[in-house]
């Protein structure tokens, strides 16, 4: 295996990690259940990218396949789009979140069942790559797209109606840049699984993870950014012109 194969996990894994304990922090200052969310959600994506490192670094195990398809392939989208749920949805629609959270939990213990009972096969996966086709049973791999399809929808739909309606407000610019970002960021590694498969190219993957995870940064970071005050942002603007 090559050298990316430690490095681009290893790198993307710390990003994640910094990324976690800053939303963590946030929500033990806050207690907002968005923030909880994203900051599991990313200590899932964590998890995923820290198996992907040790299969670089020691090869093939199976506890490590089982916990990177488990967090990294299957529950860390819905984790994070349910995070965006919670952030979107209030009032009359907070129940919809709710429900949307009951189901995600029961589905994760099941999903859980299912991949730590299901037989294994590593050699029907490309050389060099951890994929799903080292799972032998379709039926436990049909999972996948019900979760990512829920994540996908929610994180990436919530951020671009947030966009949305700022621009159409024309407010908070630095809000609508942060939620394309994030938008982008969750589609990062969907758009790689597809062509890993596509191009038998296991490391593209692995560079979407790494793309994905510091557009997500960004986006938290740029969207949390207090905006200025319009007569600060006036003075600015005359400064630099007078400049």
């Amino acid at each position: 295996m090559g050298l990316w194969n430690i490095v681009v996990p290893a790198v993307t894994t710390v990003v994640s990690v910094v990324f976690a304990a800053l939303v963590l922090a946030r929500w033990a200052q806050r207690r907002h259940l968005n923030s909880l969310l994203w900051g599991i959600g990313l200590l899932m994506f964590a998890v995923g990218t820290a198996m992907e490192l040790l299969y670089g670094l020691a090869g093939w195990q199976p506890w490590v396949f089982r916990l990177w398809y488990l967090f990294g392939a299957v529950l860390v989208a819905a984790y994070l789009g349910m995070g965006t749920a919670y952030l979107l949805m209030h009032g009359k629609t907070r129940w919809v979140a709710h429900a949307l959270m009951a189901l995600l939990l029961i589905g994760s213990v099941y999903a859980a069942y299912r991949v730590f009972s299901v037989p294994l096969d590593p050699t029907q996966m490309i050389a060099g790559e951890l994929s799903g086709s080292a799972i032998t049973v379709k039926s436990v791999r049909l999972i996948t797209p019900f979760f990512n399809s829920l994540g996908v929808i929610l994180l990436v739909g919530g951020a671009i109606y947030s966009s949305w309606l700022f621009i159409r407000k024309h407010i908070l610019r630095n809000r609508v840049i942060g939620n394309i970002l994030i938008a982008l960021g969750a589609l990062s590694p969907a758009i790689g699984g597809i062509l890993q498969r596509l191009a038998q190219l296991h490391f593209i993957l692995y560079l979407s993870e790494l793309l994905g995870v510091v557009l997500l940064f960004a986006g938290f970071l740029e969207a949390s950014r207090a905006p200025l005050p319009a007569a600060a942002t006036r003075t600015r603007i005359v400064s630099r012109e007078q400049s």
